[in-house]
This record gives structure tokens, C-alpha cells and sequence, in this order.
């Protein structure tokens, strides 16, 4: 019969949460079999004091976006596709092979003008410096956002994919990536200086975005990408290096560095609280202290 000479298409739609939670899985075991063997930075903290928060956070956020927001970014690109919207559509009929590379770049566009933003504006800075406040950077810090991010971020990726037109399997293939790529870029792992130079011409390294997570302000405010370093290098926010070195430099933000801002609860409630950080007294400061110094045990 000449209607079963062609497969059916597949149905991204169907397999977008299996091939994610693949995706995500499989990256994070290697990264962070990777940082086991060959660490960039000694840790500031022990992992147990950090990584059920981090952890909790990826389990959290997709809960409560499942609960309010049943339509995932692919379920918008079908929509966008069955009604024609987007630039994409508009502009006539493109091949695939042409189509899908070009959404995904204009999207990553679309997340490098959304985290200067997350950081420009600052009630959105607030919700963002939850991912700023890690005072380590290793794989899980890439997956460390406060559900209020992660909602706007996901409403703002909507609008793109509408406003584009992008194909479900273009935002299937962006979203791997982006997942992958996010904990790429924060992991803890020392690449050889060839290898990163190499890998700079097309994506984020670790030694890239970590200066992007420096306590100092003036290399917070650079290195903005995710995935692709082009923006940052166009839009003059890159910086190589940062000035005290990888070793030296501190991570994290100057406030928020007492050892209660890495409970979960604390996390959660952190955009509420100045950004000065707590106001203790001379006792507490030193009971403080004497607690981060136990946490400076490695693990």
C-alpha cells in the first residue's frame, strides 16, 4: 500500500520527558564522575551541605511547573507549528536541516538576553541570585534556580517559540542541549588549556562561565551564555579569565555565605532578604565562622 511506504513521523511530543530526563541523567553522572577524577577548584563546603539543596531543587521545580503549567516548551511548538505562527513560518517553507539549527541558535540568543535581564532588573536579580548564592560551582549549581525563575523563564520561552516559529523537534534538540550544557558549564572539571581554548569557538566551558559566578561584580556581569559563546564576544560581555585566577577567586556572592543559606528553606525564602546579607552579632558572626571552618573538611 502506498500510504505505509513512509514511516509515521515520530511524536516528540510522546517522548520529550523520557529523552530529557535521559539526557539530564547521563550528563550529570559523567560530569560528575568527571569532577571526582580531575577537580578545577578544592571546595569551599562538603557536597552533603549542598547538594540535597541543589538536587531538591531540580525534583521541586519540576513539580510545581508540571502543576502550573502542564504545557511544556515542545507542547508550544506544536501549537506554533499546527497554526502557523512565527518568523520561521511567515517567512515560507525552509528545510529541516536549515530550520532547526537556525531556531536553535536564535534561542539560545533568546536565553543569553533573558539571564542579562535576570540580571539587569532587580526584583528579577533577587530571584536569580539564588543561583549566584552557591558558594561552590559544580555540577549541580547548573541545575540551581528558584521555581519563580524558572516559571518566568518558562513563560519567556514561549513567547519566543511563538514569535519564532520554532519546530517541536528544534525545541526538543534546544532543551537537551540547554540541560546538558548548563551543567557542563558549571562543573567542576579542569580541562587542559588547548582543549578549552578549542571548545570556546563553539560552547561555554567551565572556565568560561565560571568567571560569570565570581563574587567580584564587575566579572559577575560577564559571561552571560549558556551554551554558545558567540553573544557574550558580540554584545562585549566576555572576559577570559578572572583576575584572581580559577583557584583563588571566590565564588558565590559577598552576602549569603553564612552556612544557613545552604538549607533548602533558606534557599526558597532567599529573594525576601536584604541583599546585604544577615545582621549579626559579634557572637553569632563568630559562632558563624567557627561553623564554616567545620565545613571546610573535605569530603
Amino acid at each position: 500500500m502506498q500510504g505505509n511506504r513512509y514511516p509515521r513521523p515520530v511524536d516528540v511530543l510522546k517522548y520529550e520527558p523520557g529523552i530529557r530526563l535521559v539526557v539530564f541523567i547521563t550528563a550529570f553522572l559523567l560530569l560528575a564522575g568527571g569532577e571526582a577524577l580531575i577537580p578545577r577548584r578544592a571546595r569551599s563546603v562538603v557536597r552533603p551541605w549542598r547538594w540535597p539543596t541543589n538536587l531538591t531543587l531540580v525534583a521541586l521545580n519540576t513539580l510545581i511547573i508540571r502543576a502550573l503549567l502542564p504545557l511544556t516548551a515542545v507542547g508550544m511548538a506544536v501549537i506554533a507549528e499546527q497554526r502557523g505562527w512565527g518568523l520561521l513560518h511567515a517567512v515560507g517553507p525552509i528545510p529541516s536541516v536549515l530550520a532547526v539549527p537556525v531556531a536553535i541558535v536564535l534561542l539560545d540568543l533568546a536565553i543569553y538576553l533573558q539571564h542579562v535581564l535576570f540580571h539587569a532588573v532587580p526584583i528579577l536579580w533577587r530571584v536569580h541570585r539564588v543561583h549566584h548564592a552557591d558558594i561552590d560551582v559544580d555540577v549541580t549549581t547548573g541545575s540551581r534556580f528558584h521555581p519563580i525563575e524558572i516559571f518566568l523563564s518558562l513563560l519567556i520561552k514561549f513567547v519566543t517559540i511563538g514569535a519564532l516559529g520554532a519546530s517541536p523537534l528544534a525545541v526538543l534538540l534546544f532543551e537537551a542541549l540547554l540541560n546538558a550544557g548548563s551543567l557542563f558549564s558549571h562543573a567542576n572539571l579542569r580541562l587542559l588549556s588547548w582543549l578549552d581554548r578549542a571548545l570556546r569557538l563553539v560552547v561555554v566551558t567551565p572556565d568560561m562561565h565560571r568567571v560569570h559566578h565570581s563574587a567580584s561584580g564587575v566579572e559577575t556581569n560577564t559571561n552571560f551564555g549558556f551554551t554558545f559563546p558567540w553573544w557574550d564576544h558580540l554584545c562585549g560581555t566576555y572576559r577570559a579569565q578572572p583576575a584572581a585566577g580559577h583557584e583563588a577567586m571566590t565564588v558565590g556572592l559577598t552576602c549569603f555565605r553564612d552556612p544557613k543559606y545552604l538549607r533548602l528553606d533558606r534557599t526558597l525564602l532567599q529573594p525576601l532578604f536584604d541583599g546585604s546579607g544577615s545582621q549579626e552579632s559579634s557572637s553569632d558572626r563568630l559562632q558563624n565562622q567557627t561553623a564554616m571552618r567545620s565545613l571546610t573538611q573535605r569530603d
